[in-house]
């Protein structure tokens, strides 16, 4: 039996939340996710930023996402990811519709720059800010309480994505390294607060990853394409967005249970 065929048979499990779920890493952690028998709430704004120069992901790409894994039990929920009231309602509705809520996966994340940060506009950096740092803070503010919640023993999860660039230095993204240096932060304290509780936060940092944000960042570099990041990883190649969704949801799942306030490196071996 293959490894795919043998995943659709996974046993039904709880709630999982993932934010940024439209496109991207956040699409595929939502397929992943769903495989893996988790009842799913996929999350998008569904709007634009325009603080951003860029297009966000739709409500047309998330109701695909949705309906790409053929399962009933994934539904789309628009709410903004930085919005703590927005998300409590995602998160009663949730709790009501599935009995609870076990793992939360803040995967949404905007990226702006492309100047040194001292040129950078005001309204854009508050964009990245909030849109990465500021959503990481609100899924854990709005999910852990959710989390723990859920009866004694439980497992509850949060994992974060942030980024090579919360390790490695990147000119021109000085608010997205910063930003994302805050949710590796974060991921470290939190997992001491909730000692014994049963609820592991870890992040996992991507490299050049085959999204949205990678032919932004290329623009914003003056690149032809996203592919001229693949040179700088010892692989070689891009990353898929799959790739990245399959160790989130191996964190979530009953192996990734001994992990707690850890970073994970899926980048190529870019970071070295």
């Amino acid at each position: 039996m293959s490894g795919e065929r043998a995943r659709t048979k996974a046993p039904a499990r709880g709630a999982a939340i993932v934010t940024g779920a439209a496109r991207g890493i956040g699409a595929a952690t939502v397929r992943a996710l769903a495989l893996d028998g988790w009842s799913v709430v996929a999350v998008d704004r569904g709007e634009d930023d325009p603080r951003l120069p860029y297009a966000l992901g739709t409500r047309e790409e998330l109701a695909a996402v949705v309906e790409s894994t053929g399962c009933e039990r994934v539904q789309a929920a628009f709410a903004d990811a930085r919005d703590a009231a927005e998300m409590e309602q995602v998160i009663a509705a949730a709790e009501r519709d599935h009995g609870g809520v076990e793992v939360i996966v803040a995967a949404a994340g905007v990226i702006a720059g492309g100047v040194p940060l001292w040129e950078m506009p005001s309204e854009q950096l508050a964009a990245v800010i909030e849109g990465n740092l500021g959503s990481a803070l609100t899924a854990a503010r709005v999910g852990i309480p959710a989390l723990l919640r859920r009866p004694q023993p439980r497992s509850g999860r949060l994992v974060a994505v942030a980024s090579t660039a919360a390790s490695r230095g990147m000119p021109m993204l000085a608010a997205y390294c910063a930003a994302k240096a805050g949710i590796t932060g974060m991921a470290r304290a939190l997992a001491l607060e909730l000692r014994g509780s049963g609820v592991t936060v870890n992040t996992v940092s991507p490299g050049a990853t085959d999204t949205v944000i990678l032919r932004e960042s290329a623009r914003l570099y003056d690149l032809s394409s996203g592919e001229q990041f693949a040179a700088q990883q010892p692989i070689q190649r891009l990353l898929e967005p799959e790739e990245i969704a399959a160790m989130i949801a191996w964190l979530a799942g009953p192996n990734g249970s001994a992990m707690t306030g850890a970073d994970v490196a899926v980048d190529g071996g870019l970071a070295l």
